[in-house]
């Protein structure tokens, strides 16, 4: 009984010590405003090179939308796709193509609303930080999409590595 009272109290010295130690705030980088219309743009640019009419969305670090373009012939569902790409991206730190069939479970995260898991979203991450997604939506193949996605962040991407 008196080693149980000693791991108890030893435990609980640790727990207050560890307290003491851990920060009030925590430093949380976010993608500046002007750099998401960047990506958004690249990435629109880059389709409209192929030929496409796509929606792009850059999410912030919650997921909350920060530029959204929807080029003139892009379907109007292919906005929320789109965020819904960049979300699912950003929540599991993954380009969503490589989700695509991870999750076959009737349960599974990618029956969430608000998630989806097809090729077009990529994380926004740099110096070992995510602080966003950007989704693409509207191309005949998530192929493209991702790779319009891809142009958008690497259109930043430099100044961001710098940043961080």
């Amino acid at each position: 009984m008196r080693i149980f009272y000693v791991v108890v109290l030893s435990l609980f010295a640790f727990g207050v010590a560890s307290a003491e130690e851990s920060p009030v705030t925590l430093p949380i980088h976010r993608l500046h405003m002007d750099q998401a219309a960047k990506v958004a743009q690249a990435a629109i640019s880059a389709c409209r090179a192929k030929g496409l009419n796509v929606a792009v969305t850059v999410v912030d670090r919650g997921g909350h939308p920060q530029a959204v373009l929807r080029d003139t012939l892009a379907m109007p569902i292919t906005a929320e796709i789109s965020q819904h790409k960049a979300y699912a991206a950003l929540n599991f730190n993954s380009p969503t193509s490589q989700l695509e069939g991870r999750f076959t479970g009737p349960a599974s995260p990618a029956k969430l609303p608000g998630l989806i898991t097809s090729a077009g979203g990529v994380p926004i991450s740099a110096g070992g930080t995510i602080i966003g997604g950007v989704g693409v939506s509207g191309a005949p193949d998530g192929k493209d999409d991702e790779e319009c996605a891809r142009a958008g962040l690497n259109a930043i991407l430099a100044d961001l590595e710098m940043a961080l």
